[in-house]
């Protein structure tokens, strides 16, 4: 009898032992698992350039340049050239098919990914405001990782300012869900990977010193 005590002392001290040790190899292996390189932290600012040139009344031509700064907007950790033709197939509707060449500056093992994209637009006016809706169906094709697809979803609201100008700016405010319908090209995303809330400005802009 005196020796079923301490056997059971021993088995509990093996098992905790046993847990000591998978724990750390869990730690290490989520450690592990790549981040999305596109992922900003912090509050970010987002500078976009877009140049379009009409080729007929139903298409154009749409070329973009793009500046991703995170950490307070301090920090310039990606950049993305693209391009493509916008087929406005509905007054409601806009297909554009797109090439993109993204650079990540400080991620270690990725540096570029290159990216397939099909943009489809829904949106109408009313008065001032501009609601729309985007879904983005891309393939992402990065550096020293595996290719994935992801779809985003874009629900946007703008809003025109009533300002006596040719082109009056435009206020907004959208939410975007990025899902990976298969296998993500890293491994700590998911299949669903984020969610990013945004407000928008665009016009004019006057810098005073």
């Amino acid at each position: 009898m005196t020796g079923t005590p301490t056997r059971r002392t021993a088995l509990m001290v093996a098992a905790l032992c046993c847990g000591l040790l998978v724990v750390p190899s869990r730690a290490r292996g989520q450690q592990q698992e790549p981040e999305d390189p596109e992922a900003e932290k912090q509050i970010g600012l987002w500078l976009d350039e877009p140049i379009s040139v009409d080729l007929s009344s139903s298409k154009s031509l749409e070329f973009e340049f793009h500046q991703r700064f995170d950490e307070g907007a301090t920090r310039l950790f990606e950049y993305f050239f693209q391009g493509g033709v916008a087929f406005r197939a509905r007054p409601w509707l806009t297909v554009t098919p797109i090439y993109r060449y993204q650079r990540y500056r400080t991620n270690p093992t990725t540096s570029y990914e290159n990216r397939l994209q099909i943009n489809l637009n829904l949106s109408r006016s009313w008065k001032q405001w501009q609601p729309s809706m985007r879904t983005l169906i891309e393939a992402r094709i990065p550096e020293n990782r595996i290719a994935s697809a992801r779809i985003r979803f874009r629900p946007n609201l703008e809003y025109r300012l009533p300002v006596r100008m040719a082109r009056p700016p435009l206020v907004g405010v959208n939410n975007e869900f990025f899902m990976v319908p298969g296998e993500n090209s890293y491994a700590a995303g998911g299949w669903f990977t984020q969610d990013t809330h945004r407000s928008k400005y665009s016009g004019p802009v006057c810098l005073c010193c």
